[in-house]
């Protein structure tokens, strides 16, 4: 496919369906500066990347957490040789992260993994000296199964409800899988090299591998390995280790409240907030348990459980276990830059959101606040919609009008009848201004009535010209019909099309193509909505 894709970039901002503060960012508004270290250029990248080199990480400590959880997999060479580069010290990550959500949930999961590659492979092209490695880091200690055991093939949406499990997503055993997975098994078409494979990797994924975690890693691989991207699994005693310090000022003295506090009231006079600090941002994680803890008097109490520690109690608890202890989204990625050689994050705009709370905490800390980079939006346009999309004589900008508007947008273009009332809404306005004119020359008290005729008017004129729009519409009802099959395809229920579809559907298509394609278009350093389309029908 993507030796004849044709690529199509649209600025985020004039899609819709970005925040103020993701487009702010984006543009570099004066009112978000304050709240990141880096411009997402490669100009701020290079300097992050200097900064990056004064702040080690303990690498025999990655390297062997890495070793361990790859034990199990075939490890393709590039990955292989990824895992070698990352114990030296002139080595940085570009790392993106997510849950592990049943067969990969939605497109965005593929798109800022596939833009972590790219990226890496950008720096890799323009230094030498350095070697960047792209990671995905899994969100394995997340428990909404609710958001995570659901995908949609073919319209059909799939939901795993854990089976009675709790706790971190990641531990959830798979043993219950069998019977949706041979469901989706029996839609897979039609027959061939592309649609076997799948199935296999699914299988091997889910039925081979004991839990979510593990199975999503061996996904994950067997899908990116050949781009040497590293899955990297955070619930790691050895990795939590490292965390310790800032745990344990977490549960003592509980810093990270009044920081984040103060950035978000910053933050919210311009932007609505993404996600609140609590006063200790920790989960407590067993089997089948993940829940907060808070301090209540001298005792450390798990929310929802009769688990309560005195303080030395709980100290030696996180000491001799660190892996029973999980940091919220607040801490998250400062435990992720902790553990990582990390330049770069990729995250979609709710990640982009709240990283830009969190860069006065890593100043507390001293640990290096990576360039953020909002993660590479696609649409995906196949053959037969981009056919529809030539009748219809739309551009990919086009496409995201709403659906009443592009009716009202291709009316415009097409139709001979005179519809339109703006040349006789400017005459009557004339004449009005006229009159307003004359009526204060008698009486000054005349104007505002003058005025009010006129909004009157306007607005009889408008619910007029509404009413020929629609019968416009009406003549051409075969291209409305077009529009609306258009915008369901493009947009399901009425959102973008990679928070909606599985990758498996375009994948039995066009197979490694599809990902190939999609690093091809990327342009890491301008960033904008990327449409992909055949370069010809």
């Amino acid at each position: 496919m993507h030796v004849n894709s044709r690529f199509s970039y649209i600025p985020y901002k004039e899609t819709g369906y970005f925040s103020r503060l993701v487009t702010d960012y984006l543009d570099k508004n004066a009112d978000i500066r304050p709240f990141f270290n880096y411009d997402w250029t490669f100009e701020g990248l290079e300097k992050a990347i200097s900064d990056r080199a004064h702040y080690p990480v303990n690498r025999a400590v990655l390297s062997d957490a890495l070793r361990k959880q790859y034990s199990s997999l075939e490890i393709h060479p590039k990955v292989e040789a990824n895992l070698a580069l990352l114990a030296l010290e002139n080595t940085y990550t570009v790392c993106t992260a997510h849950q592990p959500n049943l067969l990969t949930g939605y497109l965005y999961f593929v798109y800022k993994i596939l833009h972590a590659i790219k990226l890496a492979d950008e720096l890799n092209a323009t230094h030498t000296g350095k070697q960047f490695v792209p990671v995905y880091y899994m969100g394995s200690e997340d428990n909404d199964i609710e958001e995570l055991g659901v995908f949609k093939f073919r319209g059909e949406k799939f939901v795993w409800d854990g089976d009675g499990q709790a706790g971190a997503v990641g531990r959830m055993s798979t043993a219950g899988l069998k019977t949706i997975l041979h469901q989706l098994f029996k839609l897979i078409g039609p027959p061939g090299a592309d649609a076997d494979k799948l199935m296999k990797i699914f299988t091997t994924a889910y039925f081979k591998h004991k839990t979510v975690g593990e199975a999503t890693h061996y996904l994950v691989n067997e899908l990116f390995g050949k781009y040497g991207l590293i899955v990297l699994n955070p619930d790691d005693a050895a990795l939590k280790a490292q965390f310790i310090p800032v745990m344990e000022d977490e549960l003592l003295h509980q810093a990270a409240n009044p920081i984040i506090a103060k950035q978000i009231n910053a933050l919210s006079e311009h932007y609505k907030i993404q996600a609140h600090p609590r006063e200790i941002n920790l989960f407590y994680l067993a089997d089948q348990l993940r829940e907060r803890i808070e301090q209540k008097g001298d005792k450390w109490v798990v929310v929802n459980t009769t688990i309560e520690w005195t303080k030395d109690e709980m100290l030696a608890e996180l000491h001799a276990h660190p892996e029973r202890f999980s940091p919220n989204v607040m801490l998250r990625g400062l435990f992720q830059e902790t553990i990582l050689p990390d330049v770069a994050f990729i995250g979609g705009g709710a990640e982009v959101a709240y990283w830009m709370q969190l860069n006065s905490l890593f100043a507390h800390y001293k640990v290096p606040f990576p360039v953020v980079y909002l993660r590479q939006s696609v649409m995906f346009i196949d053959a037969a919609t981009q056919a529809l999309q030539r009748q219809l004589a739309l551009s990919e900008a086009d496409i995201f009008m709403e659906e009443y508007e592009l009716g009202r947008e291709y009316i415009n273009r097409n139709s001979t009848a005179a519809w339109k009332t703006d040349s006789e809404i400017e005459a009557i306005s004339a004449i009005i201004d006229q009159l307003q004119a004359k009526a204060v020359a008698v009486d000054a008290t005349l104007g505002p009535a003058a005025a009010a005729a006129l909004t009157k008017m306007k607005y009889q004129l408008s619910i007029l010209e509404k009413k020929m729009l629609r019968a416009e519409k009406r003549k051409e009802g075969v291209m409305m019909a077009r529009i609306a099959k258009l915008k369901a395809k493009l947009f399901p229920g009425n959102s973008l099309q990679e928070r909606v579809d599985n990758f498996s559907e375009l994948y039995l298509e066009y197979g490694d193509s599809f990902f190939d394609a999609i690093v091809e278009g990327i342009q890491p350093f301008e960033p904008r909505f990327l449409v992909i389309s055949p370069a010809t029908l």
